[in-house]
């Protein structure tokens, strides 16, 4: 039986989207540097801040950017973020069921607590990895592990859900199964290349998963 599911936060259960694809337009015009289509930014999201920067910039040192990034970021936040159909409803039948739930994301620590407490999602969530709680950030399997240890369950009975191929790869290295979430912004045709092994439609299709009864393969 699953007990425990893992949440990444931007773009799979939190429609930060447009905030990031606005926050990385501002960041490269603020600092003279060749603008990005968002087909061109968006291969890239889902990786940590300083390794999408350096992608688009060619610098290894992004930390000013980083500062006109978050800044940006954090000023828009509120207007540009929105949520997603569902989320909700099922974290809400998911706790009632016992399940435990967390979030695994590349995200800093205060801006995923804001996004989580605007969408009253916070409550539901037993444990919280970010980039700040580890070394190596996904698609390493350290964060899922994190999370695994933190909730005290087993690997084989958990199952990470994402919107990027780095959620696919984290888990697959952490031994958990994944769900890849077919509003992700790179598209199902681009997930299913990394071999998920469910691919979700709508948030509630977690229960069809859930009601299998057993993750062994």
């Amino acid at each position: 039986m699953i007990e425990c599911i893992l949440f990444d936060l931007d773009g799979t259960i939190v429609n930060t989207n447009e905030l990031i694809i606005s926050s990385f337009m501002h960041t490269l015009k603020e600092n003279n540097l060749p603008p990005l289509t968002r087909e061109q930014i968006i291969p890239y999201m889902g990786t940590t801040l300083h390794q999408q920067l350096s992608a688009f910039s060619g610098l290894e040192d992004t930390s000013a950017l980083e500062l006109s990034y978050r800044s940006y970021n954090y000023a828009h936040h509120d207007e540009l973020i929105g949520s997603f159909p569902h989320v909700n409803e099922t974290m809400e039948e998911l706790a009632g069921r016992g399940i435990k739930l967390g979030i695994v994301t590349t995200k800093i620590r205060p801006t995923t607590i804001k996004a989580l407490e605007m969408f009253d999602l916070l409550k539901y969530m037993e444990t919280i990895v970010t980039v700040n709680d580890v070394v190596q950030p996904k698609p390493h399997a350290e964060p899922v592990l994190k999370a695994v240890s933190n909730l005290g369950v087993d690997p084989r009975r958990t199952l990470m859900v994402g919107d990027s191929p780095v959620d696919i790869q984290s888990a697959k290295a952490a031994g958990v199964r994944v769900a890849a979430v077919a509003w992700s912004l790179k598209g199902e045709d681009v997930l299913r290349k990394y071999e998920p092994d469910y691919i979700i439609h709508d948030m509630k299709d977690i229960f069809g998963i859930v009601d299998q009864g057993t993750m062994e393969p």
